[in-house]
């Protein structure tokens, strides 16, 4: 099986900055993409950033130029540089991995536990 390890959320001020990173372990033959969901009190999952294994990505237009996603293939890793965090930037993030776990094409489609991040002053 494949499992997905989110770093710690945490506290942070308006206009600040945090790092989350998540690493993907277990029976991993190759990752189509990775990517970081948030969820709101009340309020739908909703895809925040994406990155496939060739490098393309995707945001949210609320993050757009504030958020920065990476992968580091070799790790299995991916990482959300977030800038200028706004309190409606508050949510729980989860992270996402979705690829094969063999040559034969058997696939996988995994979540991690989520991490809160709180924008708040």
């Amino acid at each position: 099986q494949v499992q997905l390890v989110e770093s710690e959320g945490g506290l942070v001020q308006p206009g600040g900055s945090l790092r989350l990173s998540c690493a993907a372990s277990g029976s991993i033959f190759s990752i189509n993409a990775m990517g970081w969901y948030r969820q709101a009190p009340g309020k739908q999952r909703e895809l925040v950033a994406a990155i496939t294994s060739g490098g393309s990505t995707n945001y949210a237009d609320s993050v757009k130029g504030r958020f920065t996603i990476s992968r580091d293939n070799a790790k299995n890793t991916v990482y959300l540089q977030m800038n200028d965090l706004k309190p409606e930037d508050t949510a729980d993030y989860y992270c996402h991995a979705h690829g094969f776990i063999s040559p034969r094409g058997n696939r996988f489609d995994t979540w991690g536990k989520g991490t809160l991040v709180n924008v708040s002053s």
